[in-house]
C-alpha cells in the first residue's frame, strides 16, 4: 500500500467526522439560513477545527453565500470545502539546504517523539540522506534505549551518553560525529518537560548555543511533535512550546487513530506553524513529509 492510500485510510475517521456529516446535514435542510450555519458550527467544532477557526470559516462562508446568492444547501458544500482547503495552506518543505542541516525535535513525553525521530530518520535516509541522531533526552532513563531501537530499525547512527548527562554535551559529541562521518542531517532529541518551561527554555538555549558555535552556517529546523488524538489539547501544547522555543514546523502523529484531523486546519490558522511531517501508522515507513494537496485530496475527495 502506497503512502497516499495509507493517508486516505488514516483520515477515514476525520473524513467521516467532517465530509460525511456535512453531506448528511445539508440534506436535512431545504434552505440556507442561520439554523444551517448553527449546525455547521457545532459540526466543525466537534471535528476539532477549533472555535476561533470555525467562526472565521463561517464568517467567510456567510459572505460567499450572500455574494453568490446561494439558495440551495447542496451548493454550500463546495464553498465550505474550498474554504477548508485554503486554510490548510501550502506545505513548506524541510530546510535541508546545508550539509549538515540540523533538526531539533521537541514535544512532551507520550506524543510519539521517539518513534517519530526513528520514522523521520528512515524517511530522510530513503531520500539518500546520511543521518546522525543525538540522544539528548537524558532526563528520562529509558529514552536513549528506546531511541537506539528505532535508529537501528532506520539504519542510522546514534550518539548517546549515560542517563543524566548534560544534553548539550551529547549534542557536541553528535556534531563531531556528523563532521567526521560526512553526515547530511543531525536530528536532536530533547527532553519534554513542558511542566517546567524555564528548565526547558534553559536547556534548549544551551543546545542552541552549542549548535550555533559548532555549526554556525547550518540550516536548522525546530519541530514540535503533537499527538493528533488529543485534539485541541495539541493546539494548547503548541502555544505553550511556542513561548519556550522558536518552532519552525510540526510533526503530527497518530492521524490514523482519530477523528480529530481537523486540528491541521486549526493549528495552521491559529498559530501559523506549518506541518512538516505526518504519521499514519506504527510501521517505520508510516511517516512522510506533509503535502497539503495530498492531505486535502485524501480528506475531501
Amino acid at each position: 500500500m502506497g503512502f497516499f492510500d495509507k493517508l486516505k485510510q488514516g483520515l477515514f475517521k476525520t473524513k467521516s467526522a467532517i465530509v460525511e456529516k456535512v453531506d448528511n446535514l445539508l440534506k436535512s435542510f431545504v434552505k440556507v439560513d442561520e439554523d444551517l450555519f448553527d449546525e455547521l458550527e457545532e459540526l466543525l467544532i466537534s471535528a476539532d477545527i477549533g472555535v476561533n477557526t470555525t467562526e472565521e470559516i463561517l464568517d467567510e462562508l456567510r459572505d460567499t453565500v450572500k455574494e453568490k446568492r446561494i439558495k440551495e444547501p447542496s451548493e454550500v458544500k463546495s464553498e465550505l470545502f474550498r474554504i477548508l482547503r485554503s486554510m490548510i495552506g501550502e506545505h513548506e518543505p524541510l530546510n535541508l539546504s546545508t550539509k549538515p542541516a540540523v533538526i531539533l525535535v521537541i514535544g512532551v513525553n507520550g506524543v510519539g517523539k521517539t518513534t517519530s525521530i526513528g520514522k523521520m530518520s528512515a524517511e530522510l535516509k530513503s531520500r539518500g540522506k546520511k543521518v546522525v541522531v543525538a540522544a539528548a533526552d537524558t532526563f528520562r532513563a529509558a529514552a536513549a534505549e528506546q531511541l537506539t531501537v528505532w535508529c537501528e530499525r532506520a539504519g542510522v547512527d546514534i550518539i548517546k551518553q549515560a542517563a543524566g548527562a548534560d544534553p548539550a554535551s551529547v549534542v557536541f559529541d553528535a556534531i563531531n560525529a556528523v563532521k567526521s562521518r560526512g553526515a547530511d542531517v543531525l536530528i536532536v532529541d530533547t527532553a519534554g518537560r513542558l511542566h517546567n518551561k524555564k528548565n526547558l527554555m534553559d536547556e534548549l538555549a544551551k543546545i542552541d548555543r552549542v549548535i550555533a558555535r559548532e555549526l554556525p552556517d547550518a540550516a536548522k529546523e525546530t519541530l514540535l511533535v503533537l499527538d493528533a488524538t488529543t485534539g485541541q489539547n495539541a493546539v494548547y501544547q503548541a502555544k505553550e512550546f511556542k513561548e519556550a522555543s522558536k518552532i519552525t514546523g510540526l510533526v503530527l502523529t497518530k492521524l490514523d487513530g482519530t477523528a480529530k484531523g481537523g486540528i491541521v486546519i486549526s493549528i495552521r490558522k491559529e498559530l501559523g506553524i506549518p506541518v512538516k511531517f505526518i504519521g499514519v501508522g506504527e510501521q517505520i515507513d508510516d511517516m512522510k513529509t506533509f503535502n497539503s494537496a495530498e492531505f486535502a485530496s485524501a480528506l475531501f475527495e
